[in-house]
């Protein structure tokens, strides 16, 4: 068993968050020969990342490739043996444990309540096996569902996501990208979880089908009560299916906020670059908002540079900047930002 990391798991249950990370670090070992030499230094994927999620609420997680936000929402789900720091959930029964640590039964426990729909629907489902053994799987191994109930279960949860009972003995090969993914949708919703990580789920879909899966996404989560963490390099679909968002940059989150206050104004340079890149729909207001060019690229994380991470590629940049690392702190209600001048720049955001 893993050890429950509050005294009384029963007071304040109503009003603790459902899951919450406490300085999460995922640091991987990188050796580097030159000549004869080698040396190892560390890949600082996650860097002290602290985030905490209501019950029923999508907190987005947001950044440009390499930033750290799919390793995050893996070290979320227990995946990640190196990661350090805590990863809190309460389970139903109102205890809470350290999901960066589990052990004996609540490793089931945890595999229950929280899943996860991949980015690919491709390669995330087994193609030896049809969806009646896909989808029922969960329900065999953490519920011990079996027969006639299986099948049952397993009919419900693909009428729920919009396929049908003849599809039960069918394999992946014969569907296309949207209806994989909602097999791995009821796959994930198989054992009635309380929250899902949704690693870039609709990134690989096209554009007709992404709106489709996230309406989905969105009435199931109305009816089952789900809690979303929703890890996505597109804010136009983060803006539309978010209540907060979390930005992060190097490993680290730079900015933290309501999800239509921080598109009106963000409050972190790096946010108001993600933000003037998202594309505007009526091309008559596409002239009226100058994309900003971040200069050069994503720094080595395994070298990032000293003072603040995002300093060499920011336009407001000083000196100060170079030599002192931001934290990040209550910039407004509600509001958090690691950025030295947060209160000061008027930075220009999606309205």
């Amino acid at each position: 068993m893993s050890t429950p990391t509050d005294a009384d798991p029963a007071a304040g249950a109503a009003t603790a968050p459902l899951l919450e990370t406490r300085d999460l670090k995922v640091h991987f070992p990188l050796h580097r020969t030159k000549g004869l030499r080698r040396s190892t230094t560390r890949v600082k994927a996650v860097d002290g990342v602290s985030l905490a999620v209501g019950a029923g609420e999508t907190l987005g997680i947001v950044g440009e490739s390499g930033c750290g936000k799919s390793t995050l929402g893996s070290a979320v789900l227990g995946l990640r043996p190196e990661a350090r720091g805590e990863v809190r959930y309460r389970l139903a029964e109102g205890r809470v444990i350290d999901a960066a640590r589990l052990a004996g039964d609540d490793v089931k426990a945890y595999r229950r309540e929280v899943r996860m729909v991949f980015q690919d629907p491709f390669a995330s489902l087994n193609p030896r096996l049809t969806l009646m053994e896909i989808v029922g799987e969960p329900l065999r191994v953490l519920h011990g569902t079996t027969g006639s109930e299986l099948e049952d279960r397993v009919t419900d949860l693909l009428q729920r996501v919009g396929l049908r009972r003849e599809h039960l003995n069918r394999y992946p090969h014969a569907f296309s990208g949207g209806q994989r993914q909602r097999v791995s949708i009821a796959r994930a919703l198989a054992p009635e979880p309380r929250a899902v990580v949704a690693d870039e789920a609709v990134s690989a879909l096209d554009v007709s089908v992404r709106s489709q899966i996230l309406n989905l996404m969105q009435d199931l989560q109305d009816e089952m009560g789900l809690t979303y963490l929703f890890v996505s390099h597109d804010l136009s679909v983060v803006e539309h299916v978010c209540d907060r968002v979390a930005v992060m940059y190097l490993g680290r989150v730079v900015e933290l906020g309501p999800t239509a206050e921080l598109y009106a104004r963000p409050r972190h340079p790096y946010t108001e670059a993600l933000i003037s890149a998202v594309p505007v729909p009526d091309p008559r207001l596409r002239g009226a908002r100058e994309r900003i060019r971040l200069r050069g690229e994503l720094p080595d994380p395994a070298d990032a540079p000293g003072g603040c991470p995002f300093h060499t590629r920011c336009a407001y940049a000083t000196d100060r900047c170079a030599s002192e690392v931001p934290q990040l702190r209550e910039v407004a209600p509600g509001r958090t930002a690691a950025c030295h001048y947060a209160e000061e720049l008027a930075l220009e955001g999606a309205g």
